[in-house]
């Protein structure tokens, strides 16, 4: 089987491109000139709190000014659009309804509030917090309420994640 070679360079939008960035964003691009494929360029823009203004224009100008070429992604467009992660949400969503709908994942109503009081009560323990099974019985999630509540969660508008 011989298939193109797709390589993806996927930043976050969160401040000026990291040196540490543009080291992974050339190594693909090289990979992928050497090979005859394609680099691809992916915004992480779903840290909404971290989100910069300008950071995604300033990261493609910062590609361009490297001499990186996009093939396909934020700013080109392709076949396999959208390229932001935000935009990409029902996709994902629907993937992950059916981990949870075969008991592989579970929906998480955790708060930071939550997070962080148990985060606390780790270090007053002298442990390290982990989000681990012992964490997760005393938060509310799909696996500790009826279907019912969850149902009514989701549909009130509660925030959650899949895990």
């Amino acid at each position: 089987m011989n298939r193109e070679v797709r390589v993806r360079f996927a930043p976050s939008p969160t401040g000026p491109l990291h040196i540490g960035g543009v080291r992974t964003a050339l190594y693909n691009y090289l990979f992928a000139r050497r090979h005859g494929g394609k680099m691809l360029l992916r915004i992480e823009d779903t840290d909404s709190q971290r989100f910069v203004p300008g950071a995604e224009d300033y990261i493609i100008e910062s590609l361009k000014w490297c001499g990186i070429e996009i093939d396909e992604g934020v700013g080109v467009g392709g076949p396999h659009a959208p390229y932001r992660q935000s935009e990409r949400r029902e996709i994902y969503l629907k993937y992950a309804t059916q981990l949870v709908d075969a008991g592989w994942a579970y929906y998480a109503f955790d708060t930071p509030e939550e997070l962080d009081a148990l985060r606390k009560e780790a270090e007053e323990a002298g442990k390290t917090f982990a989000y681990n099974y012992e964490v997760r019985e005393k938060l509310h999630t799909s696996l500790s309420l009826s279907k019912e509540e969850v149902e009514a969660r989701i549909a009130r508008g509660d925030q959650w994640v899949v895990r």
